[in-house]
Formats: structure tokens, sequence, C-alpha cells
């Protein structure tokens, strides 16, 4: 079976205190994170994967001031470049926009799609606390969808006057653990994608197409609650449950367990469902044996393996 990655994370050595400085060094992360050649190239093949599509480990260029920002994702994009060109049968890339800098996001993207050859761009949530449903972003949406290339919405950490009321009076452990990859992550990003379709962003914007991991981010389960909800509040000849399904496309990554992955077929369906691993983060041997051992038809496995990938993302 022919499997493609999408989400698979990765930081330039020479700019990680610009993106992570809090990473620990000499850690099995920290080295798989700016490895992006015989390691990596090695999991791969031990796990049978035959492309990651590269990304800069969140927040990237999300979290510095403006300036800064443009500078860093212009750096962080011409390195990823680099590494696809040294292994362009192994890897692609999603571009790390300047989000501070919404004028300068979209020239950034155009830049990074058209002069670079990268199959879509990712943003990592909101910045400072603005999600891509404000005004100054619609520009942004506009030039990806005029690129014709997914968006990859990635969860970021919470503002920090959310992470109080929300995570607050616990012990450290916990609080990090609820805000992020327990649940916060997670809740935050579905979140944002019924925003999107709740305020009239995919209206605006047609052809535009979303990605999102972790199995849909909690919306197959939630999102016919959603719906009913939301349909006496908003107008429109859609529902927000056919917006989402007509413009978002997820991913297994970090729930490689069975009940998730047959409430998202039921829901999305098989042709918006895509591989990943988010590695290093994710177990490249569990998501790939999950796959090839998860009960379902092998057209669909063969769809969610590498066939919707290559269709979305041009491969």
């Amino acid at each position: 079976m022919t499997l493609i990655a999408l989400e698979e994370h990765l930081i330039p050595a020479d700019l990680i205190d610009q993106v992570w400085p809090a990473l620990p060094s000499g850690t099995a992360l920290h080295a798989a994170l700016l490895d992006v050649g015989e390691q990596r190239l090695r999991v791969m093949d031990d796990t049978g994967i035959d492309m990651q599509v590269l990304s800069i480990a969140p927040p990237g260029a999300q979290e510095v001031p403006a300036a800064q920002s443009v500078t860093l994702a212009r750096a962080l994009n011409d390195h990823i470049a680099e590494t696809v060109a040294a292994h362009p049968d192994r890897f692609q890339a999603l571009a790390n926009l300047p989000t501070p800098d919404p004028a300068a996001a979209a020239v950034e993207a155009r830049r990074a799609v058209s002069e670079l050859g990268f199959c879509g761009v990712m943003i990592s949530g909101h910045t400072g606390g603005r999600f891509l449903d404000a005004p100054e972003y619609d520009a942004v949406l506009g030039t990806i969808e005029e690129l014709g290339v997914p968006l990859y919405l990635h969860p970021t950490y919470p503002p920090p006057e959310v992470a109080e009321i929300y995570f607050g009076g616990l012990e450290p452990p916990v609080r990090q653990a609820l805000s992020t990859a327990a649940w916060g992550w997670h809740a935050e990003t579905g979140l944002h994608v019924l925003r999107l379709a709740a305020s009239g962003v995919f209206d605006r914007h047609p052809g535009l197409q979303v990605v999102v991991g972790h199995m849909g981010e909690n919306l197959p389960f939630s999102l016919m609650r959603a719906d009913a909800v939301l349909g006496g509040a908003r107008p429109g000849e859609r529902s927000v449950a056919e917006i989402v399904r007509e413009h978002v496309h997820i991913t297994i990554c970090g729930y490689p367990t069975v009940p998730p992955l047959l409430c998202a077929l039921a829901v999305f369906g098989a042709d918006r469902i895509l591989f990943s691993v988010d590695y290093p983060f994710g177990d490249a041997a569990v998501h790939t044996r999950f796959l090839a051992e998860a009960p379902i038809s092998p057209a669909d496995r063969e769809k969610i393996g590498h066939l919707n990938a290559e269709r979305l993302f041009n491969l």
C-alpha cells in the first residue's frame, strides 16, 4: 500500500531559537525534529511511508512580532524547499505563513506555492487571539483559494487569558496536557472550523479547501449537534454541516483507534479522510499498522493511504 503522510514536522537547526526556544536539546524529539536525512528516511522506509508532506512544527512564524515573522517565514520556507529538493521523491511541503502580517502572509503563500513549488499552506490556529474569519485574513484565504492548494489548519496554544480561565488551578503537567493534546487543541480547532463555516468564509471562498488533523478535531462526533443549533442562527441555503462536508478534509493522526475512524467514515466519508502520523510527535509504526488492520474496505484503505492526498494536494 502506498502511504503519503501529511503534517510531518521539522525545525531547521539554525532557526530553532526563534521557532521553539524552549525545546530541550539532546532529547530524541529534538534530534528527530532537526533531522531531514538518514534518520527520517529510515523511519519512513521501516514503516512503509512513501512520502512525507513536511511542515514547520507550530507555532512557526506566528508568535513573533510582525516584522520578524515575515523574515522568519521566508527563511523557514526556503529551508524546507532545500530539503524537498534533496529528496523530491520522498518529501513535499506546506508553507509557513507570517500571519501577524496578513498582507505579507498572502505574498508569502504565493511565493511558496508558485516559486518554491509547495503543495499547500499551514496555519496554526489563531494569531494573537484572532481567528481566520477576522476581516484582515480574507485576502490571505482568497490567495490560497486562487492558488488552488489546501489550507492545513493546525492547532496552536491557547491565549493566556483562555488558558488561565479554563486550565488554571491545575497542577502544571495536567494543565499542559488538558490545554493541548489531551483536549484543548482539538476543541479549539473544531471551533475554528465552525467559525469559518458559520461566519460565511466558505460562502465568500467557494473553492477553499481546509484540512484538519486528529480525526477531525471532534467534528465528526459533534457536527450534527452543531448544525442543528446553528441552523437557527445562520441564514443561508447551505447548512453548516453541508458547508463543512464540502470544504473540510480530516486526517487520522493521533487517533489510531477504530471507533473514531468509523464515526469519521460515517460523517465525512472515505473520500475526505487522509493518512497522517504527525511525526515525530506521532508513532509512524502505530499509525501505519492501524490503517493496515482497520476494519474497512481495501478501496477505502487506498483512498485514505494515498489517493485522497494525491488528488487534494495535486501530488
